[in-house]
């Protein structure tokens, strides 16, 4: 299966992920879910803002974002992105181990779409890609004219 924009592209996915372990665990449950988007990774938002400002990562995206990591973390990225008008209305979960209340708020004032803790979902991401699945199934993302 494979997630298509309202223009029949597919949907890229950026995961901004610091932890090998846990991007070697989202892709496996992307296939074993049969899901074949275009995965790209970035290291931390520093990486990931150069992907997506050069193109690397085309629309349309969605990025799954973990907040602690080196150079600039995750709530420092949402927050350039959220200014960047070429940028700000992408569709964001939070993929993170903060059960920070704080974290949790400020992820929320800056629109993600979700905030999932890894700790809750466990070594297993099925469920995290189940969700996705479900989401794009459902949910109309905005089109690329538009963005």
């Amino acid at each position: 299966m494979i997630a298509m924009s309202p223009e029949g592209k597919p949907v890229n996915l950026l995961l901004v992920e610091d932890d090998d372990i846990d991007a070697m665990g989202v892709e496996r449950a992307l296939k074993r879910r049969r899901i074949v988007n275009p995965l790209f990774r970035a290291r931390d938002g520093v990486e990931a803002l150069e992907m997506l400002r050069s193109g690397v990562v085309a629309r349309p995206h969605m990025i799954l974002l973990d907040l602690n990591m080196p150079r600039m973390g995750g709530l420092e990225f949402i927050a350039e992105l959220r200014d960047d008008p070429h940028l700000t209305s992408a569709v964001v979960f939070v993929l993170t181990t903060s059960k920070s209340d704080e974290d949790l708020s400020a992820a929320y004032r800056s629109h993600v779409a979700g905030y999932i803790v890894k700790s809750e979902i466990g070594d297993n991401f099925g469920s995290l890609v189940q969700m996705l699945d479900a989401y794009w199934q459902i949910v109309e993302l905005p089109r690329q004219h538009h963005l």
